[in-house]
């Protein structure tokens, strides 16, 4: 997405830096409650699992993590800096911690059950609120 958003450049900028910041808070949010409704579910149902790493919740969560990716390959390409080694260092932290929280949070669920579940779902919908807030006052 960084450099997507960087050869996109001041092309999009003007009608997406507007509503970007609500876009990603509202698909954190929405995924984040889902979780946390999930978490007090006393009853194991199959169907109404909400799995992030499959389907449309794994979409929903691409997107809104990659709207601050996106943001900072538009702001790379208006100072005019080169974008490939950044994009490359981005996508090699984000692959390192994506695989450490993908071995953590299955531990953490087996040992903690649904209480990791509406952890997750509190920590993503901080993450809303966090990009939410950073755009608001910045």
């Amino acid at each position: 997405m960084t450099v997507l958003g960087w050869l996109a450049g001041s092309t999009i900028i003007r009608y997406i830096s507007g509503i970007d910041h609500w876009i990603a808070f509202g698909l954190l949010a929405y995924v984040g409650g889902k979780m946390i409704r999930s978490g007090f579910d006393p009853i194991e149902r199959q169907y109404d699992q909400v799995d992030p790493s499959r389907g449309k919740t794994l979409i929903l969560l691409s997107v809104a993590t990659s709207i601050d990716a996106l943001a900072v390959g538009l702001s790379m390409a208006l100072i005019h800096e080169p974008v490939l080694f950044s994009a490359a260092v981005i996508g090699l932290v984000t692959f390192i911690l994506s695989g450490f929280g993908v071995t953590a949070g299955g531990r953490l669920k087996e040992a903690f059950g649904k209480k990791m579940e509406i952890l997750g779902g509190v920590i993503l919908i901080g993450i809303g609120l966090r990009i939410l807030i950073s755009h608001l006052m910045g």
